[in-house]
């Protein structure tokens, strides 16, 4: 329950694709970011946040692509809390941004940055370029949880973080459960501060999304009004899964991005 590789599964997966990867953590104060790296390091960045629960593993089959390889550097991260970074220690949206931000400060190669965000990933990316709006040169939101209104509060949710309970809870999905408890609070706090995104902004989502309701797409293309420019991909009877159901709808997404 862990839902993170470990480093012989890592070297194993990279190996046998034949893709030359990195494995590194970045170290600050107390906390650690630990990050997978592919790609050709003087290109432009694709960025990868993952949900919730997870880990930079959500996105090995991109790591590994032929032709995302030849476009781009790719780095995708295990989130605060996560694989290999301060594991099952949860933290806000706004605490995790400002932790990411920091590390993306030490791997700036002076080319354009373009954020994925899955799921909870997405509002990640989407606070990231609030507070920094001049950084990233587009937005990739896949099945993203933007819309507060659209958050259920499950009532069970602040019952197993009560301790005992919490503790019965295995491997990632405690701080999975404590940071969609804060969600819906994050997300009516960072409402405000949509209009500031100026980047270019792509939604991928599907229509049959169980986890996270399609409504988010009007919702994130109301807010969101002073995006460069706004590209829908709607997949039809699509559940939450996309990134892995639909891999060649994204990727080939992705490959449009800096032409």
């Amino acid at each position: 329950m862990t839902f993170r590789s470990t480093v012989k599964e890592t070297t194993k997966f990279f190996t046998d694709a034949k893709v030359d990867y990195s494995d590194e953590t970045y170290i600050f104060g107390e906390h650690k970011l630990h990050y997978i790296q592919t790609g050709d390091a003087n290109k432009p960045t694709l960025f990868f946040v993952h949900g919730s629960p997870g880990s930079w593993n959500a996105y090995k089959n991109y790591l590994k692509d032929s032709l995302l390889l030849k476009k781009y550097r790719m780095i995708a991260i295990d989130r605060p809390g996560f694989g290999y970074s301060d594991f099952g220690q949860a933290e806000d949206l706004k605490t995790q941004t400002n932790y990411i931000t920091n590390f993306l400060k030490t791997i700036n190669n002076n080319q354009p940055i373009i954020l994925i965000g899955h799921s909870l990933g997405g509002p990640i990316i989407v606070k990231m370029a609030t507070e920094n709006p001049e950084w990233y040169k587009h937005l990739v939101i896949l099945a993203g949880s933007v819309d507060p209104k659209a958050e259920t509060k499950e009532l069970w949710r602040p019952v197993i973080k009560t301790v005992p309970l919490r503790y019965l809870i295995p491997g990632a999905m405690r701080p999975a459960n404590d940071e969609l408890w804060w969600l819906k609070k994050d997300l009516y706090d960072m409402q405000p501060d949509l209009g500031k995104i100026t980047s270019d902004v792509t939604v991928v989502h599907g229509t049959n999304d169980n986890l996270v309701p399609y409504s988010n797409v009007a919702f994130i293309r109301r807010e969101l009004s002073n995006a460069k420019s706004m590209t829908i991909i709607s997949i039809e009877n699509a559940n939450h899964f996309i990134p892995w159901e639909h891999f060649e709808t994204i990727r080939n997404a992705l490959l449009e991005l800096n032409n």
